[in-house]
């Protein structure tokens, strides 16, 4: 076992990590306002001089688990108008595709145990084009692609600095800081860094004693002294003019308000660009300080910044420096060659490697209490009364303050269950107990709402998300156990498991409307893929059935069935739980392929071979609204397979089901094949026969619809000249093929399942398909792609699928990444090249990463699919 290998089960080593966010501005948290516009309450304009309540934001920041105290640096180029703190972007209302990060920034690498970490900032030596990046994409419509930092031309003539922020743990909390600045210019430029300690500001909301402080010892030392934390030093290795403030909002910027204080947060950009030299505290003493580094590099060179912050004194802070940062280096090298034996390519490891890089840095430190943010603290004013009814109101049991896995710490800046789920699995690679941990924390009972429901994300944790915590659970378990020689951990199975029978019942007492097992559930976690916005209240009588949604629901009975097979070869309690799921799942089944109903006539459609949502009218009156759209294949998901073995093992769940599929032949006829055993004596459980999962695949692997040569679409490209029309009495409801940016403004018009690739339900499909393949074995074969000619098995097909959502990264054969579209730079330069985004979502053409720059939460899946050992699909 590797060092970093038997450091990620030591808490110890992962009490600093990267935790602060890129962006606290914007944010729900952070947002008091009489009307919820928590984008106009807190701005980037305000995010330099404002003390946030709930959390910190930097440019590659670090702090302790609890975000007591930060670290992060800040540049300055000498033209800018203000110091680069913080990360700059647009909000949901100034882009013409919603909220969008301005900056390029890349995660580089990570050990799990976060012992060494590295990422680079591009910052430009021109004045940053705040301005110009705005009104650009004010200008634009949605159906015009955002402007982003590089279609300014500021990168063009290599007038900027590549600043690599790198940390090597010497021990748990002694921390080693490396800042390496190259000058890609072709003149020598100027670069102003000011690496930064705060605490956060915990002080002013009356809850807190001010029983902390930051001093100076020398020109080469600060000492950091905090009532919990105890007592730490930061040294500079050269010496240094130390800038001294407080960690305090400036009221007189912000509400024209003297609150009588001197020192504020905002006083380092004051005294760096402004020469305001009284903005700094002379006395040596506050909440926050800054190492002021002015460097001027030659051209082409580069200039070398290290610090060391550590709990404890040390005489000789930078004598074995070079040493334990190497060594630190070293180690996360040999961890990820030991995870990688098995990839064909260089290429691979380094997309696997800056995906699980992306993913790492991508923790954060999370805090709200919802009913102490809707009441607000005693030091402050009470929130206006439109703040006391703003949103979350039935969740103000919410007490969050955890490390957790978010989807972008600038997009996304909070955790959402369902994309937790999926980052999951790609943590499970490397750190099987800390995927464990966060699928367990989203059931404690200060996050899972009394009635079983779990938070979907801040602006709405009433949201409803698709149930994947079952199948994550599942999966993690069975990753861990396969590292595990076999051992599983069945207390995390179990414990998780009684929380989601919780949740399994509120989705049938709250989501089947009609109690037909049908489901409905609004945003599903696909935004603006239907017709309409699903969230919207229809007329009285009026309801939506979703094929996903009810197709989810048939997914979550199998995977629950699943856990409780597992459990029930240790607990034969589990037996009549496993039943029951069997059942629930027929029923399930029963209802999206046969009549329900006098008008029902299932979701499932004869003549076009697909799924179809439906609308229903008082049990007289349905129509199908024929979209073929990733609606359609999501009944793909729901397919589990049981192994004689596992019927002997449990002959109480084997002579119960064999009961009900006596008793119940209607349902039990829809069980594909359940008496023909597939290879290995095994079953199969699924919402598709042979037949009707062949015609499926006729769509999905029909280039004309559903398969790109990156992937597959979320809808079908026949809608991109013939788009689907959905006429009702007062307007025309139209669904185009759209494959890079929506051009709806659904959901704020910065999502859009009408046409990219996502890798996540991508992820779904070639398990399923594996899954499929396990029975079926290689007899069963699908024309691929449709019109070829050629004939694969399932697995062929996944792992072709599979392939193809690699080829968005991997070069080409001319050297190309689809990821970087037509940006010559970023496809030849060598200083971009290698450098990957992991995006939000990708062009259903070509390819091209759109959405979210850094969503690799789930885009990090892409490196559970570098993995060679399929077994991990099993």
């Amino acid at each position: 076992m590797s060092q970093e290998a038997k450091r990620i089960t030591s808490e110890g080593w992962k009490k600093w990590g990267p935790y602060v966010s890129n962006r606290q501005w914007g944010t729900v948290r952070e947002d008091y306002s009489d009307n919820g516009d928590a984008w106009q309450y807190s701005t980037h304009d305000m995010a330099r001089s404002k003390a946030w309540r709930w959390g910190e934001e930097g440019i590659g920041g670090i702090s302790d688990d609890k975000q007591l105290l930060c670290f992060a640096p800040s540049f300055w180029n000498g033209k800018d108008s203000i110091l680069k703190e913080v990360l700059y972007g647009l909000s949901n209302t100034e882009g013409n595709h919603g909220e969008d990060v301005k900056e390029l920034f890349y995660y580089l690498d990570s050990s799990p145990s976060h012992s060494y970490m590295k990422m680079l900032y591009k910052y430009p030596q021109q004045a940053f084009p705040y301005e110009t990046l705005l009104q650009e994409n004010r200008r634009r419509s949605k159906e015009d692609p955002e402007f982003e930092l590089m279609d300014t031309g500021i990168f063009e003539n290599n007038e900027y600095f590549d600043i690599f922020i790198e940390y090597a743990k010497s021990a748990q909390e002694d921390i080693l800081i490396k800042i390496t600045a190259y000058n890609r210019h072709t003149e020598p430029a100027p670069l102003t860094v000011l690496p930064s300690l705060w605490f956060r500001n915990r002080w002013s909301w009356g809850h807190h004693e001010k029983d902390l402080s930051i001093s100076k010892i020398s020109d080469t030392a600060v000492a950091v002294r905090h009532h919990t934390l105890g007592e730490y030093f930061f040294y500079s290795e050269s010496p240094s003019e130390w800038l001294f403030t407080e960690n305090e909002s400036n009221t007189i910027r912000l509400y024209q308000y003297d609150n009588g204080k001197r020192y504020f947060k905002d006083a380092f950009n004051d005294y760096v660009v402004d020469q305001m030299k009284k903005a700094v505290n002379p006395t040596g003493t506050g909440t926050k300080v800054a190492a002021y580094c002015r460097l001027d590099i030659p051209a082409g060179e580069s200039a070398v910044l290290q610090f060391r912050l550590c709990k404890g004194s040390l005489n000789k802070p930078f004598s074995d420096f070079k040493e334990r940062f190497d060594l630190r280096k070293k180690e996360t090298d040999i961890f990820y060659q030991d995870l990688q034996k098995k990839m064909k390519s260089a290429e691979e490891q380094l997309i696997h490697r800056q995906a699980l890089a992306g993913l790492l840095w991508n923790k954060q430190f999370y805090n709200y209490s919802v009913s102490r943010w809707l009441e607000g603290d005693p030091a402050g004013m009470p929130p206006p009364a439109g703040h006391q009814i703003s949103r979350n109101l039935n969740w103000k049991h919410i007490n969050n303050a955890d490390i957790i896995s978010m989807p972008d710490k600038w997009e996304f800046p909070w955790y959402a269950s369902w994309d937790l789920g999926f980052h999951c699995l790609s943590l499970a690679l490397v750190d099987p107990d800390f995927a464990k941990q966060q699928l367990s924390i989203l059931t404690k009972e200060w996050y899972m709402h009394p009635n079983g429901q779990l938070p979907a994300y801040e602006w709405n944790f009433d949201d409803t998300n698709p149930p994947v915590h079952a199948w994550a659970t599942f999966e993690v378990y069975k990753m861990d156990k396969q590292q595990n020689n076999g051992k599983g951990d069945l207390f995390f199975l179990e414990s998780v498991f009684q929380k989601l029978l919780i949740n399994f019942t509120w989705w049938v007492n709250r989501k089947d409307d009609k109690g037909s097992n049908i489901f409905s559930g609004g945003f599903l976690g696909l935004d603006n893929i239907g017709v309409f916005d699903r969230n919207t209240k229809l007329p009285s009588g009026v309801r939506i059935e979703q094929a996903d949604g009810t197709s989810w629901m048939a997914m979550y009975a199998l995977n629950m069935m699943q856990i409780s097979l597992e459990l029930a070869v240790h607990n034969k309690v589990y037996e009549d739980m496993a039943s029951k799921f069997f059942e629930h799942f027929l029923y399930i089944a029963g209802a999206v392929m046969n009549m329900m109903g006098i008008a029902d006539t299932g979701l499932w459609d004869e003549e076009d071979g697909f799924f179809y949502d439906e609308l229903s009218t008082d049990d007289t009156h349905s129509i199908k609204l024929k979209l073929r759209s990733m609606v359609g294949l999501i009944p793909l998901f729901a397919v589990a397979v049981i192994k004689d073995e596992t019927l002997k093992k449990l002959p109480k769940f084997a002579a119960r089901m064999q009961w009900f599929l006596e008793h119940r032949q209607d349902l039990a006829s829809l069980v594909s094949r359940w008496t023909e055993k597939g290879t290995d004596d095994k079953h199969l459980l699924s919402l598709l026969r042979g037949h009707r999962m062949k015609q499926i695949l006729n769509r999905m692997l029909d280039e004309a619809e559903f398969l790109s040569d990156y992937g597959i679409r979320s809808l079908s490209k026949s809608y991109e000249q013939q788009p689907y029309v959905f006429p009702t009495e007062k307007e025309e409801f139209v669904v185009k093929y759209v494959p890079g940016e929506s051009d709806s403004g659904m959901f704020g018009g910065n999502s859009n399942w009408r046409g990219p690739i996502w890798m996540p339900v991508n992820f779904l499909i070639i398990q399923s398909l594996l899954r499929f393949h396990d029975y079926y074995s290689d007899d069963f074969k699908v024309e691929y792609p449709k019109g070829s000619g050629s004939f694969l098995s399932l697995k062929e097909i996944a792992l072709a699928l599979s392939q193809r959502l690699i080829a968005i990264f991997k070069p080409d054969a001319n050297g190309r990444r689809a990821c970087f579209g037509t940006d010559e730079k970023m496809q030849t330069d060598p200083q971009f090249k290698d450098y990957l985004l992991f995006n939000e979502y990708f062009h259903g053409d070509n390819g091209k990463g759109l959405g979210a720059a850094h969503q690799t939460g789930w885009t990090a899946l892409i490196a559970n699919l570098l993995v060679s050992d399929q077994d991990i699909f099993s």
